[in-house]
């Protein structure tokens, strides 16, 4: 069955159209970013030729259009995330600005003894936040671990205590693929009285996403890894939560009146949105959110499902090559992690550039996970709506290229 039309998709991202190294290029570099349709690029273009203006502060022409379209889009993201409010919509600068937030309001409530809990997967984006939370606190960093490639539940439901203030779990490992229950997870972390925490950066570009029936507190997402421009993203809060959290930066927007030795704040969401935000970008991620929600998100997750069907089995029958994560395609999301004996990964993935084929190779912003598989980095490949089943025959067929050469000179 045919999801997506891959093929005619790609004719929408002129990057694609490209030669690297006199290859056709294949990118598989999508958990790190993805490429920008010519409907994102446009309206970039668009904006700062046609209504170049400041939000919110204008009467004139120019910001009055520029502000529509800004709240259009934090519109069109509520609706993405079916948020009940776009109060609950604050534009960010991307995941790691949402969970840094988050990590702020931590700092706020939590007491010494108190607990977070978060899992030896995470990006460390949603490590290091709470790392300083608790540093700053006296509270307690606490991992749950894995079994066969995925979390273990058992493991993470042990570790809830009464002590748990927040849990923060990343939706989908951006190195082991798997997908984590993260509704389950809300409904275990609020029976302790937890903030549940859901960093969607791998998530929200590949699958439906519903905030209320997750029921999670908080949701960050990045707009550049889903067709988006790079420096703008979604912190989504529940309302009442929002409320209680204090701004993070100060001035511009966010003021409603400055007092000389006090200020009061704006509602919701303005804010959390001190000075001159990402106007260009937050107008051009609402045409990103147009094109996805045109294709269907269940769309988008059955096309990369059916890719991961079709190539994890090919690279699992490499000899001396160890895929990462979840073993069953039906267990794993369109990121696959892997790693060829003998190899280190930056060659692996300088040879795989030779062939035309980009993928990451590093430790991929994981490194307790990595230190924990026993490995010091790994290449990855991760796909995305315009990536087809040729892109997986190159890919293997590069590998296999990559190993025999090697082999060859060793």
């Amino acid at each position: 069955m045919i999801y997506l039309d891959s093929k005619h998709i790609r004719q929408d991202f002129p990057i694609l159209d490209q030669l690297v190294n006199d290859e056709p290029l294949v990118y598989l570099d999508n958990a790190a970013t993805t490429q920008k349709p010519k409907q994102v690029l446009t309206k970039i273009k668009e904006y700062y030729e046609v209504d170049n203006a400041n939000v919110h502060r204008g009467v004139h022409t120019l910001a009055e259009r520029a502000t529509a379209a800004y709240e259009a889009s934090r519109e069109k993201a509520r609706a993405f995330l079916n948020a009940k409010s776009t109060k609950e919509v604050l534009f960010t600068r991307g995941t790691t600005t949402g969970l840094n937030w988050i990590g702020r309001f931590a700092e706020e409530i939590l007491q010494p003894d108190d607990e977070v809990l978060i899992s030896i997967m995470e990006h460390h984006s949603n490590v290091i936040p709470w790392q300083e939370a608790c540093r700053k606190t006296g509270a307690k960093l606490v991992y749950a671990y894995l079994k066969d490639g995925q979390l273990d539940i058992d493991d993470l439901r042990s570790k809830l205590s009464s002590r748990t203030k927040f849990v923060s779990l990343a939706q989908v490992s951006n190195v082991l693929g798997c997908i984590n229950p993260v509704k389950k997870i809300a409904e275990l972390a609020h029976e302790v009285g937890a903030y549940m925490v859901v960093d969607g950066a791998q998530s929200a570009p590949h699958m439906p996403i519903d905030v209320q029936d997750l029921d999670c507190d908080f949701f960050t997402l990045s707009g550049h890894k889903m067709l988006g421009p790079t420096g703008v993203g979604i912190l989504y809060g529940k309302e009442e939560v929002l409320n209680r959290m204090s701004p993070v930066e100060f001035g511009g927007e966010m003021i409603d009146f400055v007092y000389e030795q006090e200020a009061t704040w704006k509602e919701l969401p303005w804010k959390f949105e001190a000075g001159t935000p990402n106007i260009a970008g937050a107008i051009a991620f609402g045409a990103a959110l147009d094109y996805l929600t045109e294709l269907g998100m269940d769309n988008v997750h059955a096309h990369e499902q059916e890719l991961v069907a079709y190539v994890l089995p090919k690279l699992q029958a490499i000899p001396g090559l160890t895929v990462y994560g979840p073993q069953d395609p039906a267990d794993h999301a369109g990121v696959i992690a892997f790693n060829l004996e003998g190899l280190h990964p930056h060659d692996v993935a300088t040879a795989l550039d030779y062939e035309g084929v980009a993928v990451r190779a590093g430790h991929h912003c994981a490194q307790p996970l990595i230190n924990h598989l026993g490995i010091h980095s790994a290449a990855r490949a991760s796909f995305y709506i315009y990536n087809t089943q040729e892109d997986c025959d190159k890919l293997v067929e590069a590998i296999i290229k990559t190993k025999e050469f090697f082999n060859g000179t060793l």
